[in-house]
């Protein structure tokens, strides 16, 4: 059969498939099951006979979104809590995986701006980080500790405030996506930039190194966390832009429960990263090399498996195994 054949023959039914799932109009779970099966054989005849189609990714999505209804109604005793991290996220995560890669790619486009810029201009790390921050950063390099800076104050309240103000920068990333993604743009625009310049100023004065090993133990996950949140606003404005086959409202919808998940599965890395900024990186020029560099390889190692690495894996057991209810 030729593949347009197949699409006109099977449309409708996919359609009306997509406003099953996404409108919780099934009328009981064997119903899901039994339209799960369905497509998932959609599924396996696309992938043998048209595997360079983009229906393949069209029918994903719909397993992917089917699978989740499923795991939501299954009569196990699975805690809810349990299901949603290690089922209903990575599965999100797979579904909008394209909107991590624009989110990292206009992230890390902006950090080498930030970088490029503070190579070429003198006054530009100033005029991004102040002058307040910038002389008493030069005061601890001459006193031989770079990041002293992250020392002051005590372990609880640098802990409290620094995850405050993380939880603030990823809300932010996220809400702003209402601006049809723009304001999702500006926020990681402004921190890239801070990034990049904060680094260079660190590689200009002949430090860069300590103050990779410092302040990277916490800025791991925290950089992470804020390119993930960057893609949940992504995903925020895209539904208002693209609603699709949905009314825009629906779509906004959607897309703002879609991105308050995965919102909140950052929550767990930020306070983490602020853990670590508060009672560990004041310990970096004391530490061995290969300690500090073993927490920045295990923490970033750790977002990055959860959010690239495991949502490949979750994914693969939904093509492999169709789950009864």
């Amino acid at each position: 059969m030729r593949e347009v054949a197949f699409i006109k023959q099977n449309k409708q039914k996919w359609l009306n498939f997509e406003k099953t799932i996404y409108n919780n109009q099934f009328k009981n779970p064997d119903e899901l099951s039994s339209l799960y099966i369905q497509l998932m054989n959609d599924l396996s005849y696309a992938q043998t006979y048209y595997p360079k189609s983009k229906t393949i990714s069209y029918l994903n999505q719909l397993a992917a979104a089917a699978f989740q209804r499923i795991y939501r109604t299954k009569r196990t005793k699975t805690n809810r809590f349990i299901s949603f991290w290690k089922t209903e996220v990575p599965l999100i995560m797979f579904e909008y995986r394209r909107y991590v890669f624009y989110a990292f790619l206009i992230f890390g486009a902006f950090i080498t701006i930030g970088a490029v810029s503070a190579a070429y201009d003198d006054s530009f790390v100033r005029l991004i980080l102040g002058d307040g921050y910038v002389n008493e950063t030069l005061e601890n390099i001459e006193k031989g500790d770079p990041v002293a800076i992250y020392k002051s104050g005590s372990n609880w309240g640098s802990f409290i405030g620094i995850t405050v103000n993380n939880l603030y920068v990823g809300m932010l990333c996220f809400v702003f996506g209402v601006f049809g993604g723009i304001g999702t743009g500006y926020v990681l625009m402004v921190n890239g930039i801070m990034i990049g310049a904060f680094q260079y100023f660190f590689y200009d004065q002949g430090v860069l190194w300590e103050s990779v090993r410092g302040i990277w133990i916490h800025g791991s996950m925290e950089i992470f966390a804020i390119g993930i949140e960057g893609a949940a606003g992504l995903i925020l404005g895209a539904s208002i832009l693209f609603p699709k086959t949905y009314s825009r409202m629906a779509s906004f919808k959607m897309g703002l429960k879609t991105g308050i998940k995965i919102l909140i599965s950052t929550f767990p890395f930020t306070f983490m990263a602020g853990f670590l900024e508060g009672f560990v990186t004041r310990y970096s020029n004391t530490m061995p090399n290969w300690l500090s560099v073993g927490i920045i390889l295990v923490t970033l190692g750790l977002i990055s498996f959860y959010y690239l690495i495991y949502p490949h894996i979750v994914h693969k057991k939904l093509r492999t195994h169709v789950p009864t209810i």
